[in-house]
């Protein structure tokens, strides 16, 4: 009974051991793109003349994001259909080629949109390319493109090359197609322009959503060279995408209290308003910016009884004349803000919002004193469109300061004046700040330099004065 015992013991070892040794592999795991076998016509063909193209692909491939990766350069109007779209094969069929120009070099750019079935395995930034002339453009220009307010790019930005010909106009970019395209690689922020031919070119960046290439002022950003491209004699461009602030329409004033009314300022950096059919010093008028937002504010004062006012507002683009009715509303009282109204930053001023054009400020009447009641001494300084009071003083650490104003320092232009008020401030240490070094290299001139969090919001900013 033992013997038959370990018998079987020894025979289910052998067999586990067995067993052990034939586990079969599953293979090494494919790493490797898709091939091209060949293409029909064959890649950077010349004399071009089929209406459709074929390549064969050593394995099944399918196609992705399509419309987000493929660039065909010169754009093709209508674009041509390719397949397979939504299925597998192992053809890349381009058809309905119906509309190509004489003697020029086309490109398809594939981008990433090219993979393999089985393991995802993208064939990068393949490129077909053919001509319908004798020879293939070989001419190139590359370079970087940068955003002037954000510190990354968009993934939706292109470069665009429009030829300068008997047909070329300033107004082309909001009308014609490009005759070169290439898409911005936002990982490196550059690109690359390949089988270009010799020329003269306006060359701009186009950040745009719909990518049909033409440029929309309202929601489209742009970036322009300070110089039209000359093929071969240029190879490397540059160039910044930033948004136009540019109005479409002035809207129609809002009467906001009895003497005031509120015009809609978006894109209108440099709006001009001016009083229509009124008698000399019949009625005095300021302008001043909304706090809330970047609106301006009409305000006007008469000692005349009067029912409407004629306003003329235009800009570099637009004019319009407004008839207003004034309404029986409730006056402005004098109101007076403190920005910052706690702990004051070594590099902050002191301001004072105020929401009614500002007068007159009796200096005599201020007086700011820290924990010793001592005297500071300090600047003023007044911002008149933005109707705010800076106070520039120096601040030494661990400090406490009190600003008082007695009654009567600030007036507007209703004779509003303040009652007594007092604001305490208190800087930390120097120790509870990082400090940080900069050497700015470059051409002598003012500069700008802004720390911002990561949501690029600027959190400080200086502007020097050295140059």
């Amino acid at each position: 009974m033992i013997r038959n015992l370990v018998k079987i013991s020894i025979a289910i070892l052998f067999i586990c051991s067995c067993a052990n040794r034939g586990n079969p592999s599953g293979g090494e795991i494919d790493v490797d793109p898709p091939k091209i076998v060949k293409s029909s016509p064959e890649n950077f063909s010349t004399n071009f003349n089929s209406e459709s193209i074929e390549i064969v692909f050593d394995e099944f491939i399918k196609i992705r994001n399509l419309d987000n990766e493929l660039i065909i350069s010169p754009p093709i109007d209508p674009t041509p259909q390719i397949s397979p779209i939504g299925s597998v094969n192992k053809v890349l069929s381009i058809t309905k080629m119906d509309s190509l120009l004489e003697n020029t070099t086309y490109s398809f750019n594939f981008g990433e949109s090219i993979e393999d079935n089985n393991e995802g395995n993208k064939l990068s930034d393949f490129r077909y390319v053919f001509s319908t002339g004798k020879f293939i453009d070989s001419l190139q220009i590359n370079g970087n493109i940068t955003d002037a307010f954000n510190r990354e790019i968009s993934q939706d930005i292109n470069v665009l090359l429009f030829e300068i010909d008997s047909t070329f106009s300033d107004s082309i970019i909001y009308n014609t197609k490009p005759k070169y395209v290439a898409k911005v690689v936002d990982s490196t922020s550059s690109y690359k322009l390949k089988n270009l031919k010799a020329g003269n070119y306006l060359v701009i960046a186009l950040e745009e959503e719909n990518k049909d290439y033409i440029f929309q002022p309202d929601s489209d950003k742009i970036g322009f060279h300070d110089s039209y491209l000359e093929l071969p004699k240029d190879s490397v461009i540059n160039l910044k995408v930033f948004k136009e602030k540019i109005a479409n329409k002035i809207t129609r004033p809002r009467q906001t209290s009895l003497n005031s009314f509120i015009i809609g300022n978006e894109g209108n950096e440099n709006l001009k308003i001016k009083l229509l059919e009124t008698k000399q010093n019949e009625i005095e008028s300021r302008i001043t910016k909304d706090i809330k937002s970047d609106s301006l504010i009409y305000w006007f004062k008469t000692k005349n009884e009067i029912d409407s006012l004629k306003l003329a507002i235009s800009n570099e683009f637009l004019s319009d004349t407004f008839n207003l009715k004034i309404f029986k509303k409730k006056k402005d009282s004098l109101v007076i803000k403190p920005n910052p109204t706690n702990v004051i930053k070594f590099y902050e001023d002191f301001s004072l919002l105020i929401n009614t054009p500002i007068n007159s400020i009796d200096k005599n009447k201020i007086q700011i004193i820290n924990k010793d009641s001592s005297a500071t001494d300090y600047t003023l300084k007044l911002d008149s469109i933005n109707n705010k009071i800076d106070f520039l003083f120096e601040k030494t650490q661990n400090e406490n300061y009190i600003l008082n104003f007695l009654p009567g320092s600030i007036e507007d232009i209703f004779e509003n004046q303040n009652d007594s008020l007092s604001f305490k401030l208190k800087t930390k240490t120097f120790d509870d700040y990082g400090n940080l070094f900069l050497k700015i290299i470059g051409k002598n001139s003012a500069k700008i330099i802004q720390l911002v969090n990561s949501d690029n919001k600027i959190k400080y900013e200086k502007i020097t004065d050295e140059y």
